[in-house]
């Protein structure tokens, strides 16, 4: 079966019987990711991710709450489903494993406090 990652949000989308036509066109997995659309502090979000996990020992885990500081110090909790986003959008790129308990996750179902990892 088929899948994709949403642009937005980076959560997979699966094929479904009435995308046959239109497959190779489908980017979002909802009405709310297709309004919002990507957003210049998404692609910085991404950035700060990696320079986090840069600057860090190579196995060392960065919590999505330290980048969300790092971006916007006084007014980070509204960052922090952004981040999580910006997250699975670099798993779905082969850069990053979200982990929970030191075991990798599905960002797409993973619920509770999760670690971002190099891959």
């Amino acid at each position: 079966m088929d899948t994709k990652t949403c642009v937005v949000c980076g959560r997979t989308i699966e094929w479904r019987k009435r995308w046959e036509r239109s497959w190779a066109g489908v980017k979002y997995c909802s009405d709310g990711c297709r309004r919002r659309r990507r957003e210049a502090v998404d692609d910085r979000l991404e950035r700060a991710i990696l320079v986090m996990l840069e600057a860090r020992p190579r196995d060392a885990t960065v919590c999505p709450s330290e980048v969300a500081r790092m971006v916007a110090p006084d007014d980070w909790r509204p960052l922090m489903q952004p981040v999580r986003e910006a997250a699975r959008r670099l798993v779905a790129k082969g850069l990053l494993d979200l982990t929970q308990h030191g075991r990798e996750v599905d960002g797409s179902t993973a619920r509770g406090p999760v670690r971002l990892r190099r891959r």
